[in-house]
């Protein structure tokens, strides 16, 4: 009888429910996985299982909708800084300070949720997003590379701009993908990503799949809005956790 690898099982129910998190939401499946990957290894480890399923979802999701040609004419600042950001900082995952990855990651989280929890909001001209996006998409590179999350500041900025709903459900899932793919060269480059990723990865890019269709079902049958505080809350007291956690192992 073949026994099923704990660590198999872990990964199944990580990207299980972050792929749920993704189909309610919209986003999460990368911030979510990471994070709770964190708390049991290096985030580096963590994002080499996540770079091919947050690829793969993303390109799925940048195809679904009509807006593609209008969201690369405004976003391309945006997207070419964090391109040029996660390059110029690629050696921060693996490097001496990558110990100090997760601690920068629990506190981004706290950031992202006490954001959303409070609703700020702030607009951006037309004439003035693209420059905006081009240092918004610089720091976001910056922080990514280190962190494997993009969401702070990219996030606000996409809301800033007042695209419509579905256009920024579209214009995220574009986003991220060239986010993505530019972190997993550098997660390639630097060998975290290789033969020991590939069984994590699938099983994570099935049941992560298998999340954002159960997370789209419940979407039509509950208040998004009610979920969205909760998951956010959480988040909070994720994020307090890692970084506490990571300086307790940097200071003993």
């Amino acid at each position: 009888m073949t026994t099923i690898e704990p660590f198999l099982v872990v990964i199944a129910s990580i990207f299980l429910f972050a792929g749920f998190i993704k189909g309610v939401i919209g986003l999460g499946l990368p911030t979510v996985s990471v994070s709770l990957l964190a708390v049991a290894m290096p985030p580096g480890r963590a994002l080499a299982i996540v770079i091919v399923p947050a690829i793969v979802t993303n390109i799925w999701q940048t195809f679904v909708g009509p807006y593609l040609p209008d969201i690369l004419r405004r976003l391309w600042p945006l997207m070419a800084g964090t391109v040029v950001g996660i390059w110029l900082n690629s050696g921060l995952l693996t490097g001496p300070y990558a110990a100090y990855g997760t601690v920068i990651l629990g506190l981004l989280l706290v950031v992202y949720a006490v954001v959303g929890l409070s609703k700020f909001s702030f607009k951006v001209a037309r004439r003035n997003e693209k420059w905006i996006g081009g240092i918004v998409g610089l720091i976001t590179g910056v922080i990514s590379a280190g962190t494997g999350v993009q969401v702070i500041p990219s996030m606000p900025f996409m809301q800033a701009i007042g695209m419509e709903k579905d256009e920024l459900v579209q214009a995220l899932g574009v986003f991220f993908t060239v986010a993505t793919l530019a972190l997993g060269f550098t997660l390639t480059s630097s060998g975290l990503v290789n033969s020991a990723t590939a069984l994590p990865g699938a099983v994570a890019m099935a049941f992560s799949f298998a999340g954002v269709f159960i997370g789209q079902a419940v979407r039509t049958r509950m208040p998004a809005e009610a979920f969205r505080r909760w998951f956010l809350i959480a988040m909070i007291l994720l994020g307090i956790y890692l970084a506490a956690s990571a300086i307790y192992e940097l200071l003993i």
